[in-house]
């Protein structure tokens, strides 16, 4: 495994440098998957791949398979609200276009696999561009119209949600809507696999049930792999290797 550290790719007017930790299998030409972190869209690091998870048991697993693992950086929600994440994600993919091949990866498979607040990046990143192979989407929030009335025990206006979109998605409903993956599907999505724990207590297990509904509606590809008992960063779940086996084979199959 080759790796890169702190590859800085774009630089947002009046904000931090944005980088990504690239990890490549030794043979050049390999499919890569951009990886997008959870925390809430106010916390995380494009270093952790899920907490209490090992590099050996996440990003060197993926890289093992076969895939080059591109782990993003964007801004947080008290350094930019929504879209400006949308274009961190933009950036890091246009990077890759202009320079993955440098670094032995193959820019044209690209797969986005985003956690938690990272899933939504990705789904709606996915449904945006026309060069996405598909979506490894772990337990993202959905709709964040319907995530505003889930009880986290935060004020209304405090919740990760409101602080991402700038305000209570009751009062600020267009944009609710725009960072919501649900309101955005259309029959040109890319595959999708949705993976989420049964027992999430901070993301409902509905939020994806719904996702899922409304991409097949559209005739789109999808996946939806419900995990029993599985809380939120998968929580109670003894073996996470099934659940990387089932991505990683949808990844092969998107990018073959």
């Amino acid at each position: 495994m080759l790796s890169f550290a702190e590859v800085d790719v774009a630089q947002p007017d009046g904000f931090r440098p944005l980088s990504i930790d690239l990890r490549t299998p030794d043979v050049g030409g390999a499919p890569v998957i951009v990886f997008l972190h959870g925390g809430g869209w106010c916390r995380g690091s494009r270093k952790v791949f899920t907490p209490g998870m090992s590099d050996a048991e996440s990003f060197e697993l993926i890289v093992a398979a076969g895939y080059a693992v591109a782990s993003c950086e964007y801004r947080l929600s008290g350094e930019a609200r929504f879209p400006a994440q949308l274009e961190d994600v933009d950036a890091a993919i246009d990077w890759l276009h202009a320079h993955g091949a440098e670094y032995g990866v193959d820019p044209t498979r690209v797969v986005l696999w985003g956690v938690s607040a990272g899933a939504t990046l990705a789904s709606l990143t996915g449904l945006r561009r026309s060069d996405v192979r598909g979506v490894v989407d772990w337990f993202g929030p959905a709709d964040i119209v319907a995530m505003a009335d889930h009880e986290t025990g935060e004020a209304p206006d405090h919740t990760r949600e409101a602080r991402w979109i700038g305000g209570r998605a009751a009062e600020r409903s267009e944009t609710a809507r725009a960072a919501s993956p649900l309101s955005q599907v259309h029959g040109q999505a890319p595959p999708f696999h949705i993976s989420h724990g049964t027992a999430d207590a901070l993301v409902p297990f509905a939020q994806s049930e719904v996702f899922a509904a409304a991409l097949r509606a559209a005739d789109v590809d999808v996946e939806l792999v419900p995990v029993e008992g599985g809380g939120h960063f998968w929580r109670d779940v003894s073996d996470t290797r099934p659940l990387f086996a089932a991505a990683l084979q949808f990844v092969r199959r998107v990018t073959n």
